[in-house]
């Protein structure tokens, strides 16, 4: 009986131990040690990397590592007026005048080992201090050296030595597709790198507010922010190639939406350089208005495409008057480099200072022509006028309609009055007093107001000589040169239909 019980025991024991695992494996109260876990594959999908994808992986990594301690992080502390509009007095009795204190930023370029640090005009701007952090976190006063407006440039100085200068690249050389980085501090993040490519060069935005400016952005879908302002955009070599200044938007925020700018670095460097030079730009004019070429156009000018830039006007007293140079000469060239749009002329000019010689290539009267001109400063054309090549008109209309609808063109032209002469201060003329919505007219630009002086050309006067002139280029187009009621002058190209 002791042996069936001792054996009874024991198999209750193991009953229980086995009934014990049973339930454990089966409902997971006990848990596993961490060496017993396997989470993941055991291997990687792509054990060994392609040789050219590990180097195009490697070019990204190697570029923000050697070029990031060059970026520094700029912090500016600038006056603004708490200024409340008129008509709100009574509600805000305690309306303060009295200039308040505001922060803001933007990053900026190592130029020089000493501390010359390259950086855009609107972050410094009336900057009552300005303070830098280096890639090593330190932070340091700066100085502002220089700004240049016109280009949104500015150079800023800190006591500092041994710092890394960034390498400064070739803008020229850039071409449409090529991988770029942009590196800065957006939205106070400092350090960020960002990549894309450049999706187009020589773009003209409008952003700055004068009629010396100068845009000849290079385009980027690398992302940019407010903050990346004053940063590098740099290319695969780790060679800055511009310096982010803008973004697109589209009026509801203030962040990225799909493509920046940033101003080429070859300007950038010219400005740099006078900027430490002499706190500011000596920077040279040809002294012409100048406008891109259409089609219709170029057809009125005897061009087979429409290429090159229109000379609109020419400066009485400027570089360009002194050399033989007319208003509707069309610029092909400038120093055997060839330009299509005004903004690509202006961005090659603002590289030049005051005294430089250039090589015009001009397109006249069906023939190519040099032409040489000696680049004068701004402030020489401060003071001076448009050559006009008017004439005292003596003339009388002898022809019987004083008004005339010509509906294939799209506009009504009727002769100028004394006073309408005295306000567009023009000798002779037609003034434009209709213009059809979706016309010929109206598609070229020729607004309601606009008094016409010549036609290919050739003074007008009156309407029937107008008449005349069209009438003898039906199925070809004629150069119109017209002025508006501002007083600007420009020429334009208009079809007129067989």
């Amino acid at each position: 009986m002791k042996n069936k019980g001792y054996f009874g025991a024991i198999s209750l024991v193991v009953i229980g131990i086995v009934f014990g695992a049973i339930m454990v494996s089966g409902f997971g109260w006990v848990k596993p040690s961490f060496a017993d876990i396997k989470i993941g594959a055991e291997r990687p999908p792509v054990e060994k990397i392609d040789e050219a994808a590990a180097a195009f992986n490697n070019a990204f990594v190697n570029v923000a590592e050697k070029v990031t301690p060059s970026i520094v992080q700029i912090t500016v502390v600038t006056k603004v007026k708490n200024d409340l509009p008129e008509g709100f007095h009574f509600f805000f009795p305690f309306r303060d005048d009295v200039p308040k204190e505001q922060q803001g930023g933007g990053s900026g370029i190592i130029i020089s080992n000493d501390g010359y640090i390259l950086t855009n005009n609107h972050v410094v701007e009336d900057a009552k201090q300005v303070t830098v952090t280096l890639h090593d976190k330190r932070e340091v006063d700066a100085t502002v050296i220089g700004t240049d407006p016109l280009t949104d440039l500015a150079v800023i100085k800190v006591d500092a030595s041994n710092l890394n200068a960034a390498y400064l690249g070739d803008s020229d050389a850039i071409k449409v597709g090529q991988w770029v980085m942009a590196i800065g501090n957006p939205l106070s993040l400092s350090s960020t790198v960002t990549a894309g490519i450049v999706s187009a060069i020589g773009r003209n935005i409008n952003i700055i507010k004068d009629r010396y400016g100068v845009e000849n952005f290079i385009q980027t879908d690398a992302a940019i922010n407010p903050g990346n302002s004053g940063g590098a955009l740099v290319d695969l070599n780790g060679s800055v190639i511009g310096v982010n200044s803008a973004i697109a938007t589209n009026g509801m925020t203030s962040s990225y939406i799909g493509y920046g700018f940033a101003i080429p670095i070859n300007m950038a460097k010219s400005v740099a350089n006078d900027l430490i030079a002499n706190g500011k730009v000596s920077r040279g004019y040809i002294g012409v208005s100048i406008s891109s070429v259409d089609a219709q156009t170029a057809k009125a000018l005897g061009l087979s495409v429409a290429r090159g830039v229109l000379i609109q006007e020419v400066v009485k007293g400027g570089a360009a008057s002194k050399e033989d140079i007319t208003e509707g000469d069309v610029i092909f060239k400038i120093d055997q480099r060839e330009v299509n749009e005004p903004n690509e002329l202006q961005g090659y000019i603002a590289s030049k200072r005051a005294g430089s010689q250039i090589k015009l290539t001009l397109f006249r009267d069906g023939k190519e022509i040099e032409r040489y001109v000696t680049l004068k400063a701004k402030d020489d054309d401060e003071n001076v006028e448009a050559v006009a090549s008017k004439k005292s008109d003596d003339s009388k209309d002898n022809a019987s309609k004083s008004e005339e609808a010509f509906e294939d063109l799209g506009m009504t032209v009727k002769n100028l009055t004394s006073s309408e002469k005295t306000k567009y201060k023009v000798d002779s003329g037609i003034l434009i007093s209709d213009v059809k919505n979706f016309g010929k007219a109206f598609k070229q630009n020729i607004p309601q107001g606009t008094v016409i002086t010549q036609v290919d050309r050739k003074e007008v006067s009156s309407v029937s000589e107008f008449k005349s002139l069209i009438n003898k280029k039906k199925g070809d187009a004629v150069l119109l040169k017209i002025v508006d009621q501002s007083g600007t002058t420009r020429f334009v190209g208009l079809e007129i239909p067989k």
